[in-house]
């Protein structure tokens, strides 16, 4: 596979340990939103819920409901997503990125 400038570029940056650290930090983030987002929609799939109807059921306007679940880089608040899952019946939980014995726990979709 051919390489890009971009490539290059980036493997460069990605040899300095605090850019690879920001970018895994980064990384980590987006795809913890990703996570969610994807068990949101499944949980409206599961439910059988239309985006439109979750939309009416939490006060919001169809058309920003359907961008929220088909953006490629959704980032809502903390305030919508608690929203959005109460109206479908669920809560929100935290719980630890790791087992005690350090060991990466798996993650499930509502």
């Amino acid at each position: 596979m051919k390489t890009t400038g971009f490539d290059r570029y980036f493997g460069t940056r990605m040899k300095d340990r605090k850019f690879a650290a920001a970018y895994a930090e980064a990384r980590a983030e987006i795809d913890s939103v990703d996570a969610l987002m994807r068990a949101v929609e499944a949980a409206r799939t599961k439910a059988g819920l239309t985006k439109a109807e979750l939309a009416r059921r939490t006060g919001t306007r169809p058309a920003a409901m359907r961008r929220l679940f088909t953006m490629d880089t959704p980032n809502p608040t903390v305030a919508t997503i608690m929203n959005i899952v109460r109206s479908m019946g669920y809560s929100l939980a935290l719980v630890p990125a790791s087992a005690p014995d350090g060991t990466r726990r798996t993650r499930r979709a509502a």
